[in-house]
């Protein structure tokens, strides 16, 4: 009997050693990435420019197609972005026009010292008939990036019938336009990367993939979304791997599905496999930056700036730092 005691309290203690041995749980490391933050939770508004709805939280706005370029809404974006210590900002081109009419955008980047990093904004990329103009209309948007530092022109694909949409007949008008207006973006000393959107002409695994392996590629690099990519049926973790090279800027944007901010929610509360993505991007340099993005919707629970500190909270657990 003391013979079994004693092995009892032997293994005992030999348990309690080998648990104090044990090193504590190793902390994320630091991560080589810069984060920044879209506009787009604050400032997209609905055609009419009408307020949010009934229960918005403070700051919201409907979902539309219209663009906020109200300087007092464009200057409350800045300064949350910038107060959480977000390394910068992106804008659609929209914005910067109407700030432009508004003494720019120039005071306020500089007085929250935030860099303005890229704007969101594509041409019509299926009807040839509106290629030039629409083209045109990018170079008018990018020349006021270059103007405040900029460095990433976003172009985002046209809307489109999904439902009755064939992509054969026009991807060979997507991927002429895009090289086109690649060619005449980088012409200005700026970088173009492609974003693929739901609803867009280039929405799905296989349309991204088609066009980015068609499109010449020394003018006409990849900004994937992450979140559109998970919503559109896609693994958005191979995406990334599959075009790492040609990855000069990206949305990390979260998708659950639910009811709000369109199915996509704050970072970490969904589906996508956000420390993976971190992971590859980690350390490389890019012409843009990695910037976090929360599409906005009626009735959101949730003001912007509590979205954007809910994913600096969630980032810096993932070994993200921040300027403050």
């Amino acid at each position: 009997m003391d013979a079994i005691l004693n092995r009892r309290t032997f293994s005992k203690i030999a348990l309690g050693l080998g648990a104090a041995s044990l090193p504590a749980a190793r902390a994320q490391a630091p991560r080589k990435v810069k984060i920044g933050h879209t506009c787009i939770t604050w400032v997209l508004m609905d055609r009419s420019s009408g307020p949010a709805g009934p229960g918005s939280a403070p700051g919201t706005a409907r979902r539309g197609g219209g663009i906020q370029t109200d300087p007092a809404v464009i200057g409350q974006t800045i300064e949350e972005i910038a107060g959480l210590g977000f390394y910068g900002v992106e804008f659609f081109g929209q914005n910067l026009e109407g700030m432009e009419a508004n003494g720019g955008l120039g005071r306020l980047l500089d007085k929250y010292q935030l860099p303005l990093i890229s704007e969101y904004g594509g041409p019509n990329l299926t009807d040839p008939s509106q290629r030039k103009e629409s083209i045109e209309k990018v170079l008018g948007w990018a020349k006021i990036l270059k103007k405040y530092g900029g460095k990433v022109v976003v172009l985002g694909p046209n809307s489109v019938p999904r439902n009755s949409y064939d992509f054969k007949a026009y991807k060979d008008n997507i991927v002429t336009t895009l090289n086109e207006c690649a060619k005449a973006v980088a012409d200005l000393g700026l970088t173009a990367a492609l974003h693929q959107h739901t609803g867009t002409c280039v929405e799905t695994r296989d349309e991204t993939y088609a066009v980015m392996e068609a499109v010449d590629t020394r003018y006409v690099k990849f900004g994937p979304d992450i979140g559109q990519l998970q919503k559109g049926g896609s693994d958005p973790v191979q995406v990334v791997k599959d075009f790492l090279p040609l990855v000069q800027h990206m949305h990390l944007k979260d998708f659950s599905g639910g009811r709000d901010y369109l199915g996509y929610c704050p970072l970490g509360q969904g589906k996508v496999n956000i420390p993976a993505i971190l992971d590859m991007m980690d350390g490389k340099t890019i012409a843009g930056m990695i910037m976090v993005e929360l599409d906005p919707s009626p009735g959101m629970p949730l003001a912007p700036l509590e979205t954007a500190r809910i994913a600096k909270a969630y980032l810096q657990k993932q070994g993200v730092a921040f300027r403050i």
